[in-house]
């Protein structure tokens, strides 16, 4: 049996996993160790896909030719069985079509394996910053759709979902992409779980440094607007691909939102599209885009939109049913105040970490499991 308790909204709530869940009307599938040791090869590494804060991410394909990934934790520490816990639970509460979906989990001695459907086109950032970014996969069309369906997703979070979930580490790495370029927002391991009637909660600062709110990097108090402030900076990401937060040649770090700013005050709004479109993009589109980009990232919390306004607006641009006039917001006054204290960490959660904001350990790989821990 597996048991954890892990606070949802400042009180104890118990996950019980156990031997007998098949026999629950639970979503998911509960896995053997030997099915997800053969379908990833024994987690070999040719097989990873990804490496994250808890965990490595491995493709598989199961006995029945479904294509799989499956989430290894590095070790059985109290933070990486808490996102354990925590994923599973949020992942059996809610599906959505913007939201990665949970296939199953293996839980038993010391392993912790958490199986998603597989995402052929690879997260966002990997389009953005990474391997696929000199292909330019992501014309302006699917850009827009990428943001709509990563809007949509965190829209059912706020306010569908019941009791609703802030997500907080929405990021470029965070939103994954389907075969059709369909945006699916993943890893629910630092999500809360706010009752009705609730506004916001006083909490520990989790997230990757350049999309945290800043009420939140720098008194913990976390809301659905601390999402919303994400994703307005994950929307000037998609348009502009330059990163969240730079390094600039006198060693001060500037956020996407301060480079963006002067661009924004002159009217210069094409200069903020992504180079590799070369000019391809709806002008009208880029600029409306780009002022709802501001409003998320308003400094003042009230004064940013719900996630179902941002939804409405994004699909009107598209359709261009209608029009609204968005003011531009040019208070975003402590937005970067608190980076300078963490230097050298983008993730706030006391560890190191490499560029792509995922935090890097230092211990030591783990190994293939032995055939005679899978007959256990």
């Amino acid at each position: 049996m597996f048991k954890r308790c892990f606070n949802c909204f400042g009180g104890e709530q118990k996950l019980e996993i156990s031997g007998q869940i098949k026999n629950r009307d639970y979503p998911w599938d509960i896995y053997t160790l030997k099915e997800l040791v053969n379908a990833t090869n024994n987690f070999h590494n040719d097989s990873k896909i990804g490496e994250g804060g808890f965990g490595s991410v491995y493709w598989g394909r199961t006995s029945k030719g479904i294509e799989i990934a499956v989430k290894r934790l590095k070790a059985m520490s109290a933070k990486a069985e808490m996102e354990f816990a925590i994923e599973v639970e949020i992942l059996g509460r809610v599906r959505h079509k913007n939201l990665l979906g949970l296939r199953g989990f293996y839980a038993g001695e010391d392993e912790r394996l958490i199986v998603y459907d597989y995402m052929p086109n690879h997260s966002l950032i990997t389009h953005l910053h990474g391997t696929l970014s000199a292909d330019c996969l992501l014309d302006w069309p699917r850009r827009m759709k990428i943001a709509i369906g990563a809007a949509d997703g965190l829209c059912y979070l706020h306010h569908e979902a019941n009791p609703h979930i802030i997500h907080r580490d929405i990021k470029a790495s965070n939103v994954l992409l389907d075969s059709n370029f369909q945006a699916k927002v993943a890893d629910f391991g630092f999500a809360k779980l706010i009752p009705d009637g609730v506004t916001h909660l006083t909490t520990r600062v989790k997230g990757t440094l350049g999309y945290l709110a800043p009420e939140y990097a720098m008194w913990g108090k976390v809301s659905e607007s601390c999402d919303v402030y994400s994703f307005g900076i994950l929307l000037l990401e998609i348009i502009s691909a330059r990163k969240p937060l730079e390094k600039l040649p006198n060693g001060v770090k500037r956020d996407i939102v301060q480079w963006a700013l002067p661009y924004i005050q002159k009217g210069d709004f094409n200069h903020i599209a992504d180079p590799k479109l070369k000019g391809k993009f709806n002008r009208e589109q880029l600029k409306n885009t780009i002022l709802i980009a501001m409003k998320c990232t308003d400094g003042n919390p009230e004064n940013r939109p719900s996630m179902l306004e941002v939804v409405d607006w994004l699909k009107s641009i598209v359709v261009e049913k209608r029009k609204k006039d968005i003011k531009i917001v040019k208070n975003i006054s402590a937005s970067t105040n608190y980076v300078d204290e963490n230097e050298n960490n983008d993730y706030v959660d006391d560890d190191e970490t490499n560029n792509e904001g995922y935090i890097v350990r230092k211990k030591e790989p783990r190994l293939p499991i032995s055939e005679s821990k899978m007959r256990k």
